[in-house]
């Protein structure tokens, strides 16, 4: 009996420990999942459960006609790590690593590490700013492999769970253009602006700030859901992923090899002349398409120098300047329409026309009477004067506007200067309507007027010119752009192809006798301007020179050159003329434009013919002198 009790008290005996020690054990149990529950539920003082990561979207491209890249963004990054996390024993290994990775020396690692007090710094650390996309991806792939090897070390001994490790950072986004001042000021160029942290290209100038709005960024991509005790997204089934959409990508009518070919002739040309600046566009005649917007001032988008301030506006849109005599063709034409002029009868000139006491018109060259024909061939103020002044003020004003001057060309900048010119009741005046019928008392641009020449060459049309072709977006979906301005209905078709014929001459056998190209059909008008300077004309001057060229296979260009004040030689048929030669050269060797060769045979025997006249001209005033004087020379 005695026995039995005691085998029982020692049964109740080992119950009781095997109870106490399951009790502590449930204990030890339920703290640890309360642990786990409230690291998992804690805020980590974020003051959510939920953890999103941003993936920033980037402006879109500019890309030319034959596929190059002309300007792109690329983000940087940064490379930072807390102090604390780093494992002191493993620091050493943690600064060769990154030393190697990144080519930065150990030495100026081991600095960032030191404040200016020479003492260690405890908190964040930015190790290296300005870090590439290839870069970020190997730093990246390296704090992983550090996590591996524990170099880092939970920053908290009671949440060994949570450790901060190398951190690379998104923190801004630069513009990139490869091809340095090719295609500026057309290209445009950008400022950096810092928004929240993040430093991206904002637009100043160009085709950047024309179509900001579609080459910005449209959508960051973001990835969103619960976190798990590292911070990290749980991808599950309520997690929400948005896809990153960069800004569209502008693709220009522009061949950048042609375009480069160009600027080549107008640094030579401008070297040649000494000119301030010389500007060209070559257009289609048809469809408005823009091949080549050059000029002989350009500067470098990523480095700006305070040298290339005159340069970073587009002056194709932004320099206004009194035209001169480009503007009699379309005077001409403005009283074709109106039916105040007949083409076969002569208008009497006399080398000079006193209008008032204040006012006298005079023509380089003497001629009695011209017709309107050789007024447009020999560039006669006194003619196209007498023209102008058979129409009313509104008519001749209506006429400049229907070929698209005083008005925004259409040109897709940001910024165009419309000009301006005389009001209707001012024209009323022989003063102010006899200078605006040769090219005076008005203001226009380079590309108003490649706009308002491209009618002769296009039935009487004048076409809005176009930089870009069409959009894209990260799919390779293709977008139509908006003309905002249209094309005008400039003059008639009949009056468009007399206008044709003329200009024809007057690069024939008039002052374009330095843009005829064998073998092409080329029409065009000489025009050399005073410059104006605090109401005085001075002795400097613009020479410019706007015309079409054709071939026998349905190629059909506009083109417009101005020299803005040239120093060695000025006038327009040794400047701007030659200088459109040069660019049909290039076209010619760029395949837009082939040659007939039995035309140019007919050129080659036209000049000679006029050599011949010429000659035998000089020839008949040598013998009249002479006779005139008893002379009895012989000429051979």
């Amino acid at each position: 009996m005695e026995e039995e009790y005691s085998e029982n008290r020692i049964i109740r005996y080992r119950s009781s420990i095997l109870l106490g020690m399951f009790i502590i054990i449930a204990s030890l149990l339920m703290v640890f999942l309360i642990t786990i529950l409230m690291t998992i539920h804690s805020d980590r003082k974020t003051g959510n459960r939920f953890a999103s990561i941003e993936n920033k979207a980037v402006r879109g491209k500019v890309i030319s006609a034959d596929g190059y890249t002309l300007s792109y963004s690329q983000k940087h990054y940064r490379a930072e790590v807390n102090a604390r996390s780093i494992d002191p024993k493993k620091k050493d290994l943690f600064i060769n690593l990154f030393s190697i990775y990144s080519g930065i020396p150990k030495k100026k690692i081991i600095s960032k590490f030191v404040n200016k007090e020479g003492k260690s710094k405890r908190g964040r650390v930015i190790l290296c700013n300005d870090i590439d996309v290839r870069l970020a991806s190997d730093l990246k792939a390296l704090g992983h492999k550090m996590s591996k090897m524990k170099i880092f070390r939970p920053l908290d001994k009671s949440k060994p769970h949570l450790v901060l490790g190398l951190d690379i950072v998104a923190d801004s986004e630069s513009r990139y253009f490869p091809y340095k001042d090719m295609l500026t000021p057309t290209l445009g160029y950008v400022q950096t602006k810092e928004i929240e942290g993040y430093k991206a290209p904002v637009a100043i100038k160009g085709l950047e700030k024309a179509y900001d709005s579609y080459l910005l960024p449209q959508e960051n991509g973001l990835i969103k859901g619960r976190r798990d005790v590292l911070g990290t997204v749980i991808r599950t089934g309520e997690s929400q992923s948005v896809h990153r959409s960069d800004g569209m990508n502008l693709h220009i009518n522009i061949p950048i090899n042609f375009q480069q070919s160009v600027e080549n002739v107008l640094d030579k040309m401008k070297r040649q002349i000494a000119a301030e600046e010389i500007l060209v566009t070559v257009m289609d005649s048809q469809t408005g398409q823009v091949l080549a917007l050059a000029s002989s001032e350009r500067f470098d988008p990523e480095r700006i120098r305070q040298k290339d301030v005159t340069a970073l506006n587009p002056n194709f849109s932004e320099y206004l300047y009194e035209p001169g005599s480009v503007i009699k063709p379309l005077t001409l034409a403005i009283a074709l329409d109106n039916n105040k002029v007949d083409l076969r009868k002569k208008i009497k000139l006399g080398g000079k026309h006193k209008v008032t006491d204040k006012y006298t018109i005079t023509d380089d060259d003497y001629f009695a009477a011209l017709n309107p024909r050789g007024i447009i061939i020999y560039s006669s103020n006194i003619g196209i004067a007498k023209i102008g002044w058979r129409l009313s003020g509104k008519e001749l004003y209506d006429g400049l506007r229907n070929f698209g001057l005083a008005q925004k060309s259409g040109i897709d900048f940001s910024k165009e200067l419309e000009g301006r010119i005389k009001a209707p009741y001012l024209l009323e005046d022989a003063t102010y309507s006899g200078n605006t019928a040769y090219g005076y008392s008005m203001f226009t641009n380079l590309l108003q007027l490649v706009k308002a020449y491209s009618a002769f060459n296009n039935d009487g049309i004048a076409v809005t010119p176009r930089i870009v072709n069409r959009l894209s977006d990260n799919h390779n979906r293709v977008y139509d752009v908006n003309v905002e301005v249209p094309s005008l209905q400039a003059c008639s078709a009949n009056t468009a192809g007399e206008m044709h014929k003329i200009l024809k001459d007057v690069v024939e056998i008039g002052t374009g006798t330095a843009a005829q190209y064998d073998g092409l059909e080329v029409g065009g008008k000489t025009g050399t301007a005073h410059v104006a300077y605090k109401g005085k004309y001075i002795e400097e001057y613009h020479s410019s020179f706007y015309g079409f060229v054709n071939d026998k296979f349905g190629h059909k260009y506009t083109i417009g050159v101005l020299a803005i004040k040239p120093k060695k030689v000025y006038f327009a048929s040794q400047t701007a003329a030659p200088t459109f030669y040069k660019v049909v050269d290039k076209m010619v060797e760029f395949n837009y434009l082939i040659p007939d060769e039995s035309l140019a045979k007919k050129h080659l025997k036209r000049r000679a013919k006029m050599r011949k006249q010429k000659r035998d001209a000089y020839i008949r005033k040598i013998r009249a002198y002479n006779k005139e004087h008893g002379l009895e020379e012989e000429i051979e």
